[in-house]
């Protein structure tokens, strides 16, 4: 596992800060259409980011590898770029997400099973499931509570 600095995001960064997440939804989230993806581009970008506080890992040149997006108590938002998927980046961003934001609790697509495993695999569980996201979409949502200090 590679240990990245861990930076604070700035509003320059959110068109490849939306880059990332394009990247990753396309590879984890099968159960959503292009249309979906087309419609949640530009909220990401032009609103969702805004209401987060938010930390990204860049390599060597510069380029973000993965992002994170925290209000509160709760991580709003954990994507990785599938090129760097496997590296740490996630357990990494989780970790600072968990020690130095407070967090222990996130909203998670059961559909997304990878994501669901991650989770499970650093301490959190299950607590509640809805059987529609936000907006009324059939695309349940599991909301995960930190049980125990991540390994």
């Amino acid at each position: 596992m590679i240990h990245y600095a861990i930076e604070t995001v700035s509003p320059d960064d959110y068109a490849a800060i939306t880059d990332v997440w394009e990247a990753s939804v396309r590879a984890t989230h099968h159960f959503l259409t292009e249309a979906h993806i087309q419609f949640f581009r530009p909220l990401v970008q032009h609103s969702y980011l805004q209401d987060v506080n938010l930390r990204c890992i860049r390599d060597a040149a510069g380029t973000i590898l993965g992002f994170a997006g925290v209000a509160g108590t709760r991580l709003e938002m954990l994507f990785i770029h599938p090129d760097a998927r496997g590296r740490g980046t996630g357990r990494q961003l989780l970790r600072y997400a968990i020690e130095t934001l407070g967090i222990y609790e996130v909203d998670v697509n059961e559909q997304n099973e990878q994501a669901v495993g991650f989770y499970e695999h650093m301490g959190f569980r299950t607590f509640h499931r809805a059987p529609v996201d936000s907006l009324g979409n059939p695309f349940p949502v599991l909301t995960m509570r930190l049980l125990r200090k991540t390994s």
